[in-house]
């Protein structure tokens, strides 16, 4: 279950603190980051600084909102928006999505700051099964992802946001996406870094235009491939 993440912000003494319970992390192996990354996962997530994403947990996980906390969705109510230029807009439930053709495959995660995560299994719906769905008006040119904490969003050209390897994710590790992770559902780019592949979904919005998202409008590159 996860913690409760309501609380004041963060204190400078509990990030100097946690840096060096992380770095003893780094020095004793996987196992001990992989423990430490779930605990510091509600502390990172009312966290809006991004101060403790720099605790020197390894390769593995780091959780990231740029609200602070984000108000948990139930599986059973869950929804997610399909519209926009559009002929066809539609609202999926969980389980509606659950029976859709899936899509799974492991890849590794990829944060722009140079931490990964290898070899993560992803299942899901394609972006582009829900688009052809949906079928694009003659004006669409771009694809904006909503997330249901009310502020990131994330932009995609329609071109991209038909890749094989753009999910809405509903599993991860053979399990339900976890809030932590962006569940109850979230979106996996492959081919692009992290910031790309925005937590919480809550629309797919189809544009006549490709705007830049929350971190592009900070200054990360609005494509996001990796490597470049």
């Amino acid at each position: 279950m996860t913690a409760p993440l309501d609380g004041a912000p963060v204190g400078r003494r509990v990030v100097l603190g946690l840096l060096g319970l992380g770095a003893v992390g780094v020095v004793t192996g996987s196992r001990v980051q992989e423990g430490l990354s779930r605990a510091l996962a509600p502390i990172q997530l009312r966290d809006p600084t991004g101060l403790t994403s720099a605790i020197p947990v390894g390769d593995t996980w780091r959780y990231y909102s740029v609200t602070g906390p984000v108000e948990p969705r139930d599986a059973s109510t869950y929804a997610l928006d399909v519209s926009g230029l559009v002929d066809r807009p539609a609202t999926y439930s969980l389980a509606d999505l659950e029976g859709l053709p899936q899509t799974a495959f492991s890849d590794t995660f990829h944060c722009v700051t140079g931490w990964k995560v290898e070899d993560v299994p992803w299942s899901g719906v394609r972006v582009a099964d829900l688009l052809e769905s949906a079928a694009p008006t003659g004006d669409a040119l771009g694809v904006r992802f909503r997330s249901f904490d009310g502020t990131y969003t994330v932009n995609m050209t329609l071109e991209q946001a038909r890749a094989d390897d753009v999910l809405v994710v509903l599993t991860m590790y053979g399990e339900p996406v976890t809030h932590d992770h962006g569940g109850p559902v979230r979106i996996y780019s492959g081919s692009m870094y992290g910031y790309k592949s925005n937590k919480w979904l809550s629309e797919i919005e189809v544009t006549s235009d490709n705007e830049p998202g929350y971190w592009e409008d900070r200054g990360y590159p609005l494509d996001g491939y990796i490597g470049e």
